[in-house]
């Protein structure tokens, strides 16, 4: 099974349980993880990240073109199928203009192109206003958990060798 992981994976991870100065296990684990072929993400998502200047793009800026995933073929049908639900959906117009342009989008995308798990800090909500991945998800059949879930599906271990 593959993971892609949404923007807030990566930014609430530097923000808060993860930081580089003091956890860098929870980066090299998405790193071994992605040399595994178990977890990625987007372009879209690195434009997000690319976007800041700190040590979270400079890690995002040191990762393989295919840490990244590219949009191909199969991602635009799934994206079409998505902007149909979406657009024909209880959400306003501008819930909807901002959700088709965001990275969000195209992750959920992704995920039922290629039958992965969507990784994101995000919750079922039920708003006009905005378009969160878990309602897309369970609209497209797509799998999501946290972070933290995935975590410990995988089994990671960050363990203290000097304190």
């Amino acid at each position: 099974m593959a993971y892609l992981l949404d923007a807030n994976a990566f930014i609430e991870a530097k923000k808060r349980w993860y930081g580089f100065d003091f956890c860098p296990a929870y980066w090299d684990w998405l790193d071994a993880a992605h040399a595994t072929g178990s977890v990625f993400s987007i372009e879209r998502v690195a434009d997000e990240i690319l976007a800041g200047d700190d040590e979270l793009s400079d890690w995002a800026r040191g990762r393989a073109d295919s840490f990244f995933l590219r949009l191909d073929g199969l991602v635009l049908a799934s994206l079409s199928q998505l902007s149909a639900w979406v657009t024909a959906g209880q959400y306003d117009q501008s819930a909807v203009a901002t959700y088709l342009d965001v990275a969000d989008s195209y992750l959920v995308a992704h995920f039922h192109a290629y039958g992965h798990t969507v990784v994101t800090h995000e919750k079922v909500a039920n708003s006009r206003r905005n378009v969160k991945i878990p309602n897309a998800c369970a609209e497209m059949g797509v799998k999501y958990m946290t972070p933290i879930d995935m975590l410990r599906l995988e089994r990671a271990r960050f363990v203290v060798t000097n304190p």
